[in-house]
Protein backbone atom coordinates (compact mmCIF):
# COMPACT_ATOMS: atom_id res chain seq x y z
CA UNK A 1 0.00 0.00 0.00
CA UNK A 2 1.26 3.70 -0.98
CA UNK A 3 1.57 6.35 1.55
CA UNK A 4 -1.49 8.24 2.16
CA UNK A 5 -1.59 11.77 1.77
CA UNK A 6 -3.07 14.53 3.88
CA UNK A 7 -5.67 15.66 1.54
CA UNK A 8 -6.39 11.39 0.72
CA UNK A 9 -6.76 11.41 4.62
CA UNK A 10 -9.10 14.21 4.58
CA UNK A 11 -11.06 13.15 1.36
CA UNK A 12 -12.56 9.92 3.51
CA UNK A 13 -14.58 9.73 6.18
CA UNK A 14 -13.54 8.42 9.85
CA UNK A 15 -15.54 5.68 9.45
CA UNK A 16 -13.23 4.49 6.15
CA UNK A 17 -10.09 5.73 7.78
CA UNK A 18 -10.77 3.93 11.17
CA UNK A 19 -11.43 0.24 8.84
CA UNK A 20 -8.06 1.34 6.95
CA UNK A 21 -6.26 1.99 9.73
CA UNK A 22 -7.06 -1.28 11.52
CA UNK A 23 -6.82 -3.40 8.38
CA UNK A 24 -2.78 -1.96 8.15
CA UNK A 25 -3.04 -1.85 11.91
CA UNK A 26 -3.83 -5.93 11.93
CA UNK A 27 -1.32 -5.97 8.89
CA UNK A 28 1.24 -4.57 10.81
CA UNK A 29 0.18 -7.16 13.67
CA UNK A 30 0.60 -10.13 11.36
CA UNK A 31 4.08 -8.99 10.20
CA UNK A 32 4.86 -8.45 13.94
CA UNK A 33 3.55 -12.11 14.85
CA UNK A 34 4.99 -13.74 11.98
CA UNK A 35 8.22 -12.10 13.26
CA UNK A 36 7.79 -12.64 16.46
CA UNK A 37 7.09 -16.84 15.44
CA UNK A 38 9.94 -16.99 13.92
CA UNK A 39 12.33 -15.56 16.43
CA UNK A 40 10.57 -18.23 18.82
CA UNK A 41 10.73 -21.28 16.29
CA UNK A 42 14.23 -19.87 15.70
CA UNK A 43 15.08 -19.20 19.70
CA UNK A 44 13.58 -22.83 20.18
CA UNK A 45 15.48 -24.62 17.73
CA UNK A 46 18.95 -23.00 18.75
CA UNK A 47 17.97 -24.17 22.48
CA UNK A 48 17.47 -27.76 20.90
CA UNK A 49 20.96 -27.46 19.39
CA UNK A 50 22.65 -25.83 22.61
CA UNK A 51 20.96 -28.92 25.04
CA UNK A 52 21.91 -31.56 22.74
CA UNK A 53 24.31 -33.87 24.71
CA UNK A 54 27.12 -35.82 23.38
CA UNK A 55 27.00 -39.33 23.60
CA UNK A 56 29.12 -40.48 26.85
CA UNK A 57 32.34 -42.46 26.03
CA UNK A 58 31.84 -46.15 26.49
CA UNK A 59 34.54 -47.24 29.41
CA UNK A 60 36.09 -50.15 28.53
CA UNK A 61 36.46 -53.43 31.71
CA UNK A 62 40.03 -53.32 33.02
CA UNK A 63 41.42 -56.52 31.52
CA UNK A 64 41.87 -59.34 34.57
CA UNK A 65 44.68 -60.39 35.28
CA UNK A 66 45.10 -64.20 35.91
CA UNK A 67 48.19 -65.54 37.93
CA UNK A 68 50.37 -67.98 36.63
CA UNK A 69 49.14 -70.26 39.20
CA UNK A 70 45.80 -69.84 38.64
CA UNK A 71 46.80 -70.52 34.97
CA UNK A 72 48.53 -73.64 36.20
CA UNK A 73 45.61 -74.98 37.35
CA UNK A 74 43.33 -74.14 34.34
CA UNK A 75 45.72 -75.68 31.73
CA UNK A 76 45.69 -79.04 34.53
CA UNK A 77 42.11 -79.39 34.18
CA UNK A 78 42.44 -79.38 30.72
CA UNK A 79 45.41 -81.57 30.18
CA UNK A 80 43.76 -84.23 32.75
CA UNK A 81 40.49 -83.65 31.51
CA UNK A 82 40.71 -87.56 30.35
CA UNK A 83 43.19 -88.52 33.35
CA UNK A 84 42.78 -92.05 34.50
CA UNK A 85 45.94 -95.25 35.73
CA UNK A 86 48.03 -94.94 33.01
CA UNK A 87 46.27 -92.74 30.74
CA UNK A 88 49.27 -90.55 29.19
CA UNK A 89 47.56 -87.01 28.01
CA UNK A 90 48.30 -86.68 24.03
CA UNK A 91 51.30 -84.93 22.86
CA UNK A 92 50.31 -81.45 21.95
CA UNK A 93 48.56 -81.43 25.96
CA UNK A 94 52.11 -82.62 27.46
CA UNK A 95 53.88 -79.25 25.97
CA UNK A 96 50.56 -77.37 26.85
CA UNK A 97 51.14 -77.50 30.64
CA UNK A 98 55.43 -77.95 29.79
CA UNK A 99 55.13 -74.61 28.35
CA UNK A 100 53.15 -73.21 31.39
CA UNK A 101 55.48 -74.83 34.24
CA UNK A 102 58.55 -73.59 32.73
CA UNK A 103 57.34 -69.80 33.11
CA UNK A 104 56.49 -70.41 36.70
CA UNK A 105 58.77 -68.46 39.22
CA UNK A 106 59.30 -68.79 42.90
CA UNK A 107 57.38 -65.75 43.75
CA UNK A 108 54.65 -66.89 41.48
CA UNK A 109 54.05 -69.54 44.29
CA UNK A 110 55.23 -67.58 47.53
CA UNK A 111 58.58 -68.73 47.30
CA UNK A 112 61.80 -67.17 48.95
CA UNK A 113 65.14 -69.11 49.42
CA UNK A 114 65.08 -67.09 52.18
CA UNK A 115 62.58 -69.15 54.17
CA UNK A 116 63.33 -71.05 57.16
CA UNK A 117 62.26 -74.38 56.07
CA UNK A 118 65.26 -74.07 53.53
CA UNK A 119 67.77 -73.99 56.02
CA UNK A 120 69.68 -76.90 57.06
CA UNK A 121 68.55 -77.81 60.90
CA UNK A 122 70.81 -77.99 64.14
CA UNK A 123 70.63 -81.81 64.51
CA UNK A 124 72.40 -84.57 62.78
CA UNK A 125 69.55 -86.20 61.82
CA UNK A 126 67.91 -85.96 58.04
CA UNK A 127 66.95 -83.01 56.90
CA UNK A 128 62.84 -82.62 57.06
CA UNK A 129 61.43 -81.72 53.57
CA UNK A 130 58.40 -79.51 53.48
CA UNK A 131 55.24 -79.92 51.35
CA UNK A 132 52.95 -76.87 50.35
CA UNK A 133 49.62 -78.81 49.36
CA UNK A 134 48.20 -76.22 46.51
CA UNK A 135 45.38 -78.47 45.01
CA UNK A 136 44.08 -81.81 44.76
CA UNK A 137 41.01 -83.51 42.95
CA UNK A 138 40.56 -86.76 41.49
CA UNK A 139 42.21 -86.25 38.19
CA UNK A 140 45.27 -84.33 39.13
CA UNK A 141 47.43 -82.85 41.89
CA UNK A 142 49.35 -79.18 42.53
CA UNK A 143 52.32 -79.12 45.03
CA UNK A 144 55.48 -77.97 45.97
CA UNK A 145 58.41 -80.06 47.69
CA UNK A 146 60.75 -77.67 49.70
CA UNK A 147 64.52 -79.35 50.25
CA UNK A 148 67.02 -77.72 52.02
CA UNK A 149 70.83 -78.38 51.51
CA UNK A 150 71.40 -82.40 51.25
CA UNK A 151 67.49 -83.11 51.82
CA UNK A 152 66.69 -86.85 50.21
CA UNK A 153 63.64 -88.05 48.82
CA UNK A 154 64.17 -91.63 48.41
CA UNK A 155 64.10 -93.43 45.55
CA UNK A 156 60.05 -94.14 44.88
CA UNK A 157 57.38 -95.31 42.11
CA UNK A 158 54.38 -93.28 40.33
CA UNK A 159 52.17 -96.25 39.19
CA UNK A 160 50.18 -95.21 36.31
CA UNK A 161 50.97 -91.52 36.64
CA UNK A 162 52.16 -88.85 34.44
CA UNK A 163 54.42 -86.20 36.73
CA UNK A 164 55.48 -82.88 35.67
CA UNK A 165 58.50 -81.75 37.84
CA UNK A 166 59.69 -78.06 37.59
CA UNK A 167 63.09 -76.76 39.67
CA UNK A 168 61.64 -73.37 40.80
CA UNK A 169 65.23 -72.72 42.34
CA UNK A 170 68.65 -74.51 43.30
CA UNK A 171 70.48 -77.15 42.64
CA UNK A 172 68.95 -81.09 42.23
CA UNK A 173 70.91 -84.19 41.86
CA UNK A 174 67.99 -86.27 40.14
CA UNK A 175 68.60 -90.53 39.73
CA UNK A 176 65.58 -91.61 37.53
CA UNK A 177 64.88 -95.81 36.45
CA UNK A 178 62.50 -97.71 34.05
CA UNK A 179 61.94 -100.77 35.22
CA UNK A 180 63.58 -103.75 32.22
CA UNK A 181 60.77 -105.85 30.42
CA UNK A 182 61.42 -109.33 29.46
CA UNK A 183 63.79 -110.33 32.42
CA UNK A 184 64.01 -112.72 35.36
CA UNK A 185 62.99 -110.63 38.47
CA UNK A 186 64.08 -113.55 41.60
CA UNK A 187 67.08 -113.57 42.96
CA UNK A 188 68.49 -114.86 46.04
CA UNK A 189 72.81 -113.97 45.87
CA UNK A 190 74.49 -111.64 48.31
CA UNK A 191 73.86 -107.94 47.80
CA UNK A 192 76.28 -106.80 50.21
CA UNK A 193 78.37 -108.49 53.01
CA UNK A 194 75.50 -108.17 55.65
CA UNK A 195 72.61 -108.52 53.34
CA UNK A 196 70.78 -111.14 51.64
CA UNK A 197 67.94 -111.13 49.06
CA UNK A 198 65.39 -114.53 49.93
CA UNK A 199 62.34 -112.61 50.61
CA UNK A 200 61.76 -109.69 48.48
CA UNK A 201 62.33 -109.69 45.02
CA UNK A 202 64.40 -108.38 43.18
CA UNK A 203 63.60 -106.27 39.31
CA UNK A 204 66.34 -104.98 36.46
CA UNK A 205 66.09 -101.64 35.90
CA UNK A 206 68.02 -99.21 33.24
CA UNK A 207 69.09 -95.67 34.63
CA UNK A 208 67.41 -93.04 33.04
CA UNK A 209 68.48 -89.62 34.28
CA UNK A 210 71.82 -89.27 37.11
CA UNK A 211 72.95 -85.65 36.97
CA UNK A 212 72.47 -82.02 38.56
CA UNK A 213 69.85 -80.04 37.63
CA UNK A 214 70.00 -75.82 38.11
CA UNK A 215 67.13 -73.42 37.78
CA UNK A 216 66.28 -72.18 35.39
CA UNK A 217 65.78 -75.41 33.79
CA UNK A 218 62.28 -77.03 31.44
CA UNK A 219 60.38 -79.13 34.17
CA UNK A 220 61.20 -82.52 33.55
CA UNK A 221 58.78 -85.47 32.34
CA UNK A 222 57.94 -88.86 33.56
CA UNK A 223 55.21 -91.52 32.14
CA UNK A 224 54.16 -94.79 34.01
CA UNK A 225 56.63 -96.92 31.47
CA UNK A 226 59.12 -94.63 30.68
CA UNK A 227 60.69 -91.32 31.23
CA UNK A 228 61.82 -92.46 35.16
CA UNK A 229 58.91 -93.20 36.71
CA UNK A 230 61.14 -93.90 39.34
CA UNK A 231 63.29 -91.17 40.84
CA UNK A 232 65.27 -90.14 44.08
CA UNK A 233 66.11 -86.31 44.61
CA UNK A 234 68.68 -85.20 46.37
CA UNK A 235 69.72 -81.25 46.90
CA UNK A 236 72.54 -80.31 46.53
CA UNK A 237 71.74 -76.76 47.59
CA UNK A 238 68.37 -75.68 49.16
CA UNK A 239 65.91 -76.39 46.03
CA UNK A 240 62.05 -76.01 45.68
CA UNK A 241 60.15 -78.28 43.20
CA UNK A 242 56.71 -78.01 41.85
CA UNK A 243 55.38 -81.04 41.23
CA UNK A 244 52.00 -82.07 39.35
CA UNK A 245 50.61 -85.41 39.34
CA UNK A 246 47.88 -86.64 36.75
CA UNK A 247 46.42 -88.56 38.01
CA UNK A 248 47.38 -88.75 41.28
CA UNK A 249 48.06 -91.69 44.32
CA UNK A 250 45.38 -93.21 45.20
CA UNK A 251 45.58 -96.48 47.23
CA UNK A 252 41.73 -97.44 46.49
CA UNK A 253 42.82 -97.37 42.83
CA UNK A 254 46.07 -99.09 43.27
CA UNK A 255 48.28 -96.22 42.33
CA UNK A 256 50.36 -96.75 45.97
CA UNK A 257 53.85 -95.37 46.31
CA UNK A 258 56.48 -97.79 46.88
CA UNK A 259 59.80 -96.99 47.72
CA UNK A 260 63.05 -98.92 46.65
CA UNK A 261 66.46 -100.03 47.79
CA UNK A 262 68.92 -99.68 44.24
CA UNK A 263 71.69 -102.07 43.94
CA UNK A 264 74.49 -101.57 41.41
CA UNK A 265 74.41 -104.32 38.87
CA UNK A 266 77.55 -106.02 39.42
CA UNK A 267 76.00 -106.33 43.01
CA UNK A 268 74.11 -109.18 42.12
CA UNK A 269 73.63 -112.07 39.49
CA UNK A 270 70.81 -113.27 38.22
CA UNK A 271 70.55 -116.58 35.84
CA UNK A 272 69.24 -115.61 32.19
CA UNK A 273 70.35 -111.87 32.81
CA UNK A 274 73.14 -110.08 31.21
CA UNK A 275 74.67 -107.19 30.31
CA UNK A 276 77.58 -105.87 27.67
CA UNK A 277 80.73 -105.07 30.40
CA UNK A 278 80.24 -101.28 29.01
CA UNK A 279 76.77 -101.26 29.78
CA UNK A 280 76.72 -102.26 33.61
CA UNK A 281 76.64 -98.94 35.13
CA UNK A 282 73.36 -98.08 33.36
CA UNK A 283 71.55 -100.65 35.24
CA UNK A 284 70.66 -101.32 38.31
CA UNK A 285 68.51 -103.95 40.78
CA UNK A 286 65.96 -102.55 42.53
CA UNK A 287 64.19 -104.07 45.72
CA UNK A 288 61.18 -102.94 47.43
CA UNK A 289 61.51 -101.19 50.85
CA UNK A 290 59.39 -99.45 53.68
CA UNK A 291 58.71 -96.41 53.99
CA UNK A 292 62.26 -95.28 55.58
CA UNK A 293 61.97 -94.16 58.85
CA UNK A 294 64.84 -91.41 58.78
CA UNK A 295 62.09 -89.69 55.87
CA UNK A 296 60.42 -86.78 57.50
CA UNK A 297 57.90 -84.64 55.42
CA UNK A 298 56.26 -81.79 57.38
CA UNK A 299 53.29 -80.14 55.60
CA UNK A 300 52.83 -76.15 55.30
CA UNK A 301 50.33 -73.49 54.39
CA UNK A 302 50.62 -72.87 50.74
CA UNK A 303 51.49 -68.77 50.45
CA UNK A 304 50.91 -68.08 46.95
CA UNK A 305 47.77 -66.79 44.92
CA UNK A 306 44.52 -68.31 45.94
CA UNK A 307 43.16 -70.35 43.21
CA UNK A 308 39.49 -70.01 42.04
CA UNK A 309 38.02 -73.14 40.69
CA UNK A 310 35.80 -72.52 38.02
Amino acid sequence: MGRATLADIKGKDFSELAKETKTNTEDTNKVSNTNKNRSTTTTSDSSRKKIRRRPKKTTMPAAVVVSPVQRLFDTCKDVFALAGTGIVPTPDKIEQLRAVLDQIQPADVGLTPQMPFFSLPVTRRAPPITYQHIHECEKFSMGIFCLPPSGVLPLHNHPGMTVFSKLLFGTMHIKSYDWVVDVPSNASAVVAPSQTVQHREVRLAKVKVDSDFTAPCSASILYPADGGNMHCFTAVTACAVLDVLGPPYSDPEGRHCTYYFDYPFTKLSVDGVTVAEEEKDKYAWLQEREEPEDLAVVGAPYTGPEIVEN
